[in-house]
């Protein structure tokens, strides 16, 4: 208790609950946002929106470079190869 009688917290203790629901909240937007990401990965571009069609062009042409170059990873630089081509199309 302070001077006046009311209680307090030690702040370690308010910092811990903090974290936790930090911590919670994020992942519960994690799962809000991610709920199948195994569909996501397999259906790349599929019912994408205006705002996400740059991303999901980008990796679909450096998809294609991995691919041709006998790669299973995208890898910075398959997406460094396309970036120009893709700046230029949109």
């Amino acid at each position: 208790m302070d001077d006046n009688g009311a209680p307090t917290f030690e702040q370690d203790l308010i910092r811990a609950i903090f974290k936790h629901i930090w911590v919670k909240k994020a992942q519960e937007r994690e799962r809000n946002e991610f709920p199948n990401t195994e569909a996501v990965d397999s259906e790349v571009g599929a019912g994408t929106s205006k705002k996400n069609r740059p991303t999901s062009e980008a990796v679909q042409r450096a998809g294609t470079i991995a691919e041709a170059e006998g790669s299973t990873k995208i890898e910075p630089t398959h997406l460094e190869r396309i970036l120009p081509q893709l700046l230029l199309d949109f």
